[in-house]
């Protein structure tokens, strides 16, 4: 069968021959042979004609949509130059790991050369230590343990991800490290970083857990259950929030708040937006298991 392309103005692009046996990503590879610009990772199609619009997955086949016959059309957008989630999160979060030591290590640099030889005081030591766990797990995750849904992003998302992380970095390394610092008493510090060590090995395990759901390789999604997945669609996202909410305990500092609930604001639209599409994918229909309907977004019993 042949499906006409076109792009969102309705130009007229292309006419690709296909069976129900192709995959999309076949198609798309067809479509990049002759126009070498728009490389898979940049091609987004929808079936036009359908309400609401149908956006189509590399992994499925032509039969899989009944909408697609022989003269339909799929409408095509450019989705810009793209960069590997990879690449994005590795830098994005190597930052951290260069910045932060440079407040902790090198004060002369931002507080004046008096500064060079003051002792470091005990939360001083563990911000340091926590922040450096947090981002080389990040890190280690990125490399060892995620398992993309999508290989790719807009290639401008590096330039914004990283200046959000590395710009927080420097405001509250500068403020932890200050050798004005004053520390919180001792047991609001243990209480702290107590909070933070259990959240992030909660995130850590989510995370795995999250792993363990999709075959390498693939793009599957299925209900994940056990440990806080019971209470909340987003558990890693909860822990990742208790761990600053630890973080900021510790320190005290206004900076670390601020970073925190600037956390928790994008955390809460991501934990959102998964939800939703848990909701929608498992449904309960046509043999779909049913998402249970008791389960909160991010925090558990509450949102």
């Amino acid at each position: 069968m042949k499906l006409n392309i076109q792009s969102r103005s309705g130009r007229s692009l292309d006419q690709v021959e296909v069976t129900k046996d192709t995959t999309i990503a076949q198609l798309k590879n067809k479509f990049h042979n002759k126009f070498p610009k728009w490389y898979p990772d940049r091609q987004r199609f929808t079936i036009s004609g359908t309400n609401p619009p149908v956006a189509i997955q590399d992994e499925k086949k032509v039969g899989d949509y009944v909408d697609l016959k022989e003269g339909a059309t799929l409408l095509f957008k450019d989705l810009g130059p793209q960069i590997s989630w990879t690449t994005v999160f590795l830098v994005e979060y190597g930052g951290p790991l260069l910045l932060y030591p440079l407040f902790y290590f090198f004060p002369q640099i931002f507080y004046g050369v008096s500064f060079d030889q003051r002792p470091l005081s005990l939360v001083q030591n563990l911000a340091f230590f926590c922040w450096t766990l947090h981002y080389a797990k990040r890190e280690f995750e990125t490399l060892f343990v995620h398992r993309f849904s999508h290989a790719t992003m807009p290639i401008m998302n590096i330039i914004r991800n990283s200046m959000y992380y590395w710009g927080c970095t420097a405001m509250v390394a500068y403020f932890v490290n200050h050798p004005l610092y004053t520390s919180p008493p001792i047991e609001r510090v243990y209480f702290g970083l107590g909070l933070f060590l259990v959240s992030e090995l909660g995130n850590l395990i989510s995370h795995l857990m999250l792993r363990n759901l999709r075959p390498a390789g693939t793009t599957a999604r299925a209900i994940p259950k056990g440990f806080l997945f019971n209470f909340v669609s987003c558990p890693n996202y909860f822990c990742e929030l208790t761990a600053w909410i630890g973080f900021t305990i510790m320190t005290q500092t206004l900076t670390a708040g601020i970073f925190t609930f600037l956390g928790f604001q994008q955390m809460w639209q991501w934990a959102i937006g998964k939800h939703r599409r848990y909701l929608k994918e498992f449904d309960g229909k046509e043999g779909r298991p049913l998402y249970p309907r008791g389960r909160k977004p991010m925090i558990p019993f509450l949102m």
